[in-house]
């Protein structure tokens, strides 16, 4: 059977955070019950058309789907297990935030088979997370952390992010340290991008958001993947460390260029050779749902050159890069007939390297990674 990802997106915040572009609102938790009614109803709406279909991750994202009400969250539950065929094996991951997470809730999703918590660190100083807009300090992190282990959770992956405001290399280091004296199963570490729309690209404009220089960023990243290494964190993507056997199935769809369908305000998908994806318009989402109406806003039809295109940028993000013999089964040619040019150039420049098995970014070309992606879209 058909193997595919589901993401349900939760917009709903305490507080939005300085840096985040996501689409995520605070201060309107009146509106979540009617939200939730409506995302329902949108997933009653998929059962006919993954009739044929068997879903292999679960990934609720937001927003921080951690602050919905259980009794809003069953309901969401008991409509996936209604309407869609679940893999036996299904990973099944809800992001969450320190401060919103309690016993109760973890209880819940543990109990409910949500077996993989995502929690948003960020900094272990408290002067940063306060910069960034945070609801929490270290102490409630490490509270909630060890409340999740305490009730018998896992699969834990912790987000970091790095080239911070006024970050030094010593903390950088510090929250590496930390963190790893925990033991989660799954790192992600990202490094700070200034967004539009949001509170730092209103700072940054105005002078007064002292960033790192891009060396030192760099030095940030390569002291994280020389040290998560050495603990036992295996990179296999870009922004990613996992234990053995934890990479995070449900991202791994999306750098394979596999098929998934999003649920919710301002969700994309990727299915039957088109992506689309929803309205971001709160009013406009919940009205075209109670009228039967689609709330897709954007669709796109992807050609066979297209596909081979997002298929090769998505899959260099992963360390183990591009398989040559998937590739040829997939498309019935190797990449090399198709970007032989490019592939020499990245060669010859040092940012590519190629065996019999794989096409993959050596450390420069992580580096430039965007360099390298862009040369493999399409005209």
């Amino acid at each position: 059977m058909r193997e595919i990802g589901l993401y349900i997106h939760i917009p709903f915040c305490k507080q939005k955070c300085f840096y985040c572009d996501f689409c995520s609102f605070s201060n309107r938790e009146k509106e979540i019950s009617e939200y939730m009614d409506a995302l329902r109803e949108e997933m009653k709406s998929w059962e006919e058309k993954l009739k044929g279909c068997k879903i292999k991750s679960i990934f609720i994202g937001g927003g921080t789907p951690s602050i919905i009400p259980i009794k809003e969250m069953d309901k969401i539950l008991e409509t996936i297990h209604s309407n869609f065929h679940i893999n036996k094996k299904l990973e099944f991951s809800i992001e969450s935030n320190p401060g919103t997470i309690n016993k109760d809730n973890l209880n819940y999703y543990l109990k409910n088979n949500i077996n993989r918590l995502s929690m948003g660190l960020q900094a272990w100083q408290n002067d940063h997370l306060k910069s960034l807009g945070r609801i929490h300090n270290k102490e409630e992190f490490l509270k909630n952390f060890l409340l999740a282990r305490e009730i018998g959770f896992e699969n834990i992956n912790i987000d970091l992010m790095f080239g911070l405001p006024n970050q030094t290399l010593n903390q950088w280091e510090e929250t590496l340290y930390n963190v790893i004296q925990l033991n989660p199963e799954h790192i992600s570490s990202y490094s700070l991008k200034i967004e539009e729309n949001t509170e730092f690209y209103r700072l940054y404009e105005k002078g007064i958001l002292k960033l790192p220089s891009e060396e030192l960023d760099r030095r940030m990243y390569h002291f994280a993947m020389d040290y998560l290494l050495d603990y036992g964190y295996k990179h296999y993507e870009i922004s990613n460390f996992a234990k053995e056997e934890k990479e995070c199935i449900h991202n791994k769809i999306y750098w394979n260029n596999e098929e998934y369908i999003g649920f919710g305000l301002g969700a994309h998908s990727y299915f039957n050779k088109n992506r689309f994806s929803n309205t971001m318009i709160m009013e406009k989402y919940i009205n075209n749902i109670h009228k039967k109406l689609s709330p897709c806003e954007g669709k796109e039809s992807i050609s066979r050159k297209d596909e081979i295109a997002e298929t090769m940028f998505l899959g260099l993000r992963m360390m183990r890069g591009i398989n040559i013999k998937e590739f040829k089964e997939r498309f019935g040619c190797t990449p090399f007939k198709i970007y032989s040019e490019e592939i020499l150039k990245f060669k010859k420049l040092g940012l590519l390297s190629t065996d019999d098995q794989y096409i993959r970014l050596t450390r420069r070309g992580i580096d430039l990674s965007n360099q390298v992606f862009v040369s493999f879209l399409p005209d």
